[in-house]
């Protein structure tokens, strides 16, 4: 790139001096890409007639035989017409006042054109005919000059303004994509943790409705559980995993164990909670559902939480604070042209990337970091399906919560037993709970909205956003070069300005990307290092060990354990699942997956 970036403005032929002509100048833009604001006077005619209408009005402005530039080329529709219509006083302008062989511009007229269009300042301050610029700070000239002091302080703050907004829209589409899709998934989770507490519902509404009431209570609980840990909250899955049986084996022993008239009293019901942990009336299914649910929740969070700080680094690198030098050096590369009536010079290719990556030196540093982010993204999103499946198991979980019923019904005399010594003998209350009133069509009907025909799953959506975000991997180690390419530079061929003149290439060395390749870097000087750039890579190491699975081991072997009272229906109930495409039912109550993802979640 260096060599290319280097001798990229090929010599011409004539002097520069004599007749070299500047490059066209850099697109305006309105804040949000590459438009221009609104036209003023009359639009050109639609399609091939708009093409040639540009075309003649750059024929007017550079004479007899030259090109229409690349920056005009190919734009159709309301961005050419705008484009072209703001370019056309400023074309007619400098054909009407060319600056003169010996580089002293005749007439600022062109100059004050661009100062009003750009709305910089009043005009009052603008000089109609070139003066001594002895006042100037930055661009010096031995020649007469349009600018004053003044003018160049308000051109240093537009040169700012207009490289932050460059690099605005060079990666807007990659924060829509992250942005887009991060709020898509949170949807997607919430609705699924919603869809997973409606079969568990159902379940007790279907097979256990004399205790349905009581539980769904609990139920609830503890899918509020589940959703405040998928979304950040620090909470313990063990715990509320383990809370939710606790508060469950009351009501069990109550209406499947030891039934009565009448309910247990609160008393009771509480030395229960206290001593399920020792009893274990569900056997080991509570520390089953503990490892899944921490090899499916955590990864699922760790993922929500990548994204979201995806969209904070590139904030974070939109709002770059410039040194003084860069300030200085895009002043000289965007504006100082101006000064000497060259309105429509761009900078050389070499001078535009010294330039640009002599500023962006610090952005640079976050490359190997950003491309190690979005490659252990792809990891994570590659190892999440089976017991890793959130989808699975959320879906799933009613099946084990039926299993764990089933064992403490299989059970109950020995728990009764055992119960007895703990609390002693049942301690009943005068009133009887109420049946189930749960209504499933009602729920059934609030969850229509997030179905769809197909049957794209959670596995297939990551996939694919990821295979996008996969484009993007190099995308801060390439961006000087993306945007001097692009947008910022001269064509090659073309005579360009390399800080003091319109020349035919630039003979200074080009300097690499980083913070130690600028140590030779001719037109901006880097000294330290940003803080804010440096907290930005920490989160990004931090996120990518969570990613990696630094923080889950703990349960990978959670569900190889097999013991507690009575463990044959443990024992047949694996409900894993290595099919990223689906998983079908088992006779315990195992589900496919049924999880499909709203239309309008996916549209970018």
């Amino acid at each position: 790139m260096m060599t290319r970036a280097a001798g990229s403005q090929h010599p011409s032929s004539h002097s520069s001096a004599d007749s070299a002509l500047p490059a066209p100048m850099p697109l305006l833009t309105d804040g949000g890409g590459r438009g221009a604001p609104p036209a003023l006077g009359r639009a050109p005619p639609a399609g091939g007639g708009g093409r040639r209408w540009r075309a003649a009005c750059w024929q007017a402005a550079r004479g007899s035989g030259a090109s229409e530039p690349r920056s005009l080329r190919g734009l159709t529709g309301m961005g050419a017409r705008s484009l072209s219509v703001l370019l056309l006083p400023l074309l007619l302008a400098a054909a009407a006042t060319p600056a003169p062989r010996d580089g002293e511009p005749r007439s600022c007229e062109a100059v004050r054109k661009v100062f009003q269009l750009r709305q910089l300042g009043s005009l009052r301050g603008v000089p109609e005919f070139p003066r001594a610029g002895v006042d100037l700070q930055v661009c010096t000239s031995k020649n007469p000059t349009c600018c004053t002091k003044k003018m160049e302080e308000r051109y240093q703050t537009a040169a700012k303004q207009d490289i932050q907004q460059v690099l605005q829209t060079s990666s807007a589409t990659l924060k829509f994509l992250i942005s887009h899709n991060a709020a898509a998934f949170q949807e997607t989770f919430e609705m699924l943790i919603k869809l997973a507490e409606n079969y568990t519902s159902t379940l007790f509404c279907n097979a256990y409705r004399n205790m349905a009431a009581e539980a769904a209570t609990h139920v609830q609980e503890f899918f509020t559980d589940v959703a405040l840990f998928v979304f950040g909250t620090d909470i313990s899955i063990e715990e509320f995993v383990n809370r939710f049986f606790d508060t469950l084996f009351p009501v069990v022993y109550n209406h499947m164990i030891n039934p009565g008239l009448t309910d247990v009293t609160l008393e009771y019901a509480e030395c229960l909670q206290m001593a399920r942990r020792d009893i274990r009336p569900f056997g080991n299914i509570p520390k089953k559902i503990i490892g899944r649910m921490g090899r499916s929740l955590l990864p699922s969070r760790n993922f929500l939480q990548a994204l979201n700080l995806g969209i904070e680094v590139i904030n974070t690198t939109d709002h770059l604070h410039f040194s003084k030098d860069c300030s200085r050096a895009l002043l000289r590369m965007q504006y100082c042209p101006h000064c000497q009536g060259l309105i429509l010079s761009k900078p050389c290719m070499g001078y535009c990337l010294n330039v640009i990556r002599g500023c962006l030196a610090y952005m640079a540093e976050v490359d190997l970091h950003w491309q190690r982010y979005i490659q252990s993204l792809e990891e994570l999103s590659s190892a999440m399906h089976g017991t890793y499946d959130v989808e699975h198991v959320l879906l799933n979980f009613h099946s084990l919560v039926n299993d764990a019923l089933m064992q403490a019904r299989v059970n109950g005399p020995e728990l009764t037993e055992q119960v007895k010594k703990v609390c002693g003998p049942p301690v009943r209350k005068s009133t009887q709970s109420p049946h189930c009133s749960f209504d499933q069509n009602k729920y059934n009907q609030g969850l229509k909205m997030f179905s769809r025909d197909s049957e794209e799953t959670l596995a297939s959506r990551r996939k694919e956003f990821i295979s996008h975000l996969r484009l993007y991997r190099a995308f801060y180690g390439g961006l000087a070069d993306q945007l001097c390419g692009n947008e910022l530079a001269a064509a090659d061929g073309l005579p360009c300005w390399n800080g003091e003149d319109v020349v035919k290439s630039y003979t200074h060395r080009v300097v690499g990307s980083g913070i130690k390749a600028q140590s030779g870097n001719p037109e901006v000087r880097v000294k330290g290092a940003d803080p804010v750039i440096n907290q930005i890579i920490d989160k990004l190491k931090h996120v990518i060990q969570l990613l990696r699975g630094k923080s889950f081991p703990k349960y990978d072997n959670w569900d190889l354990q097999q013991t507690g009272s009575g463990g044959s229906v443990d024992e047949q109930m694996s409900g894993d699942c290595d099919d990223e495409d689906g998983c079908r039912g088992s006779g315990s109550g195992e589900v496919r997956r049924v999880l499909k993802i709203t239309d309008f979640a996916w549209d970018f």
